[in-house]
C-alpha cells in the first residue's frame, strides 16, 4: 500500500486505528475452541466487528509461530480476509543482515504479501535495507519503544549528549523515504514523541501502549500528528478482550468505536 493510499483512508475513516492480533489461544472465549481453526474463527469475528474503524491491522507473529504449523495456516487465513483497503503489519521485529535479511523480506512481502514488517535495526543498515527495495511496502523499524527495558540502551548518550534513540532514528532516514519507512514510537513517552516529530516531520510513527498501558490517545495525537496525521495508534489486549464471552465481538466493536470516535475529534480540532 502506497503513502497516498494510505492517507485516504485514515481521512475516509476518520481514523487511524491499528488492531493488533494477537490472538493468544490462552485468552480465547471458551465457544471457539471447539471450532477447527478457533485463531482464525477469533479474528475473524474481530475483523467484522472493526473493519469500518481501523485503518490496519497487525498480527504479532509470535502468537502465530508458537502454534507451529496451523498458526501459519491460521495467519495466512487472517491475512486473506483482512479488508483490501486496510494496510497490514507483520509485526515479526525480524533483524539480520544479507541475505538472511532478503529472506525475511521475501517471507512477508512475496509470500504472505503484508504490506509492512517491524524490524530490528541493531545490526545497521544493511538490517533495514532489504525491506526498502519492494514497491509499496514498508520497514517499520523500532525507534523508542515503551517498555520498561527501553531504558537500558536507548537512552544511553553519546558525547554530544544525544540520545541513542534519536541518533538511529535520524541515521535511519537517510536509509528509506516517508513513502517507505516507518518507526516504531511508544505512546507512553509523549514528550520524546513530540521531539521526535520536529525532528521527523514527514515520516509515520506506528504507536503502540494506547489502552491497557495506560498510553494518553489526546497526548499521542498532539505531539505527533503530521498534516496527513502520521500516526498508527495500535490497541491490542483493550479491543481484543473487552469479554471473554459469547458477545467478545460486539465488546471489540465497543471499545474500537470509542478509539476511532476520539481519533476522529482529534482530527476535526
Amino acid at each position: 500500500m502506497k503513502r497516498r493510499e494510505l492517507v485516504g483512508q485514515i481521512k475516509a475513516k476518520k481514523s487511524f486505528l491499528c488492531v493488533g492480533l494477537d490472538a493468544d489461544i490462552h485468552k480465547l472465549p471458551k465457544h471457539l475452541l471447539q471450532d477447527a481453526d478457533p485463531v482464525f474463527a477469533f479474528n475473524q469475528a474481530i475483523i467484522d466487528a472493526t473493519a469500518d474503524l481501523a485503518v490496519a491491522y497487525k498480527p504479532n507473529l509470535a502468537f502465530y509461530e508458537s502454534l507451529g504449523v496451523r498458526g501459519w495456516d491460521s495467519l495466512q487465513r487472517t491475512l486473506e480476509y483482512i479488508p483490501a483497503d486496510c494496510f497490514t503489519i507483520a509485526d515479526a521485529k525480524r533483524g539480520d543482515i544479507g541475505n538472511t535479511a532478503d529472506m525475511y523480506a521475501r517471507t512477508f512481502f512475496n509470500t504472505y504479501d503484508f504490506d509492512s514488517v517491524t524490524v530490528n535495526p541493531y545490526m545497521g543498515e544493511d538490517s533495514v535495507t532489504p525491506f526498502l527495495k519492494f514497491e509499496g511496502k514498508w520497514a517499520i523499524v523500532l525507534g523508542l519503544t515503551s517498555n520498561a527495558g527501553a531504558a537500558d540502551f536507548q537512552y544511553f548518550t553519546n558525547e554530544a549528549g544525544t540520545p541513542l534513540y534519536k541518533h538511529a532514528m535520524q541515521k535511519m532516514a537517510s536509509w528509506g523515504t516517508p513513502e517507505n519507512l516507518m518507526y516504531v514510537v511508544g505512546a507512553t513517552r509523549p514528550a520524546e514523541l513530540g521531539e521526535l516529530r520536529q525532528m521527523l516531520p514527514e515520516h509515520f510513527f506506528l504507536v503502540p501502549g494506547v489502552g491497557a498501558q495506560g498510553g494518553s490517545l489526546a497526548e499521542v495525537y498532539e505531539n505527533g500528528a503530521n498534516a496527513d496525521v502520521g500516526l498508527l495508534v495500535n490497541a491490542s489486549r483493550s479491543i481484543l478482550y473487552a469479554s471473554s464471552g459469547p458477545d467478545f465481538a460486539e465488546a471489540a466493536r465497543a471499545e474500537a468505536m470509542r478509539l476511532q470516535l476520539e481519533m476522529a475529534a482529534l482530527m476535526e480540532q
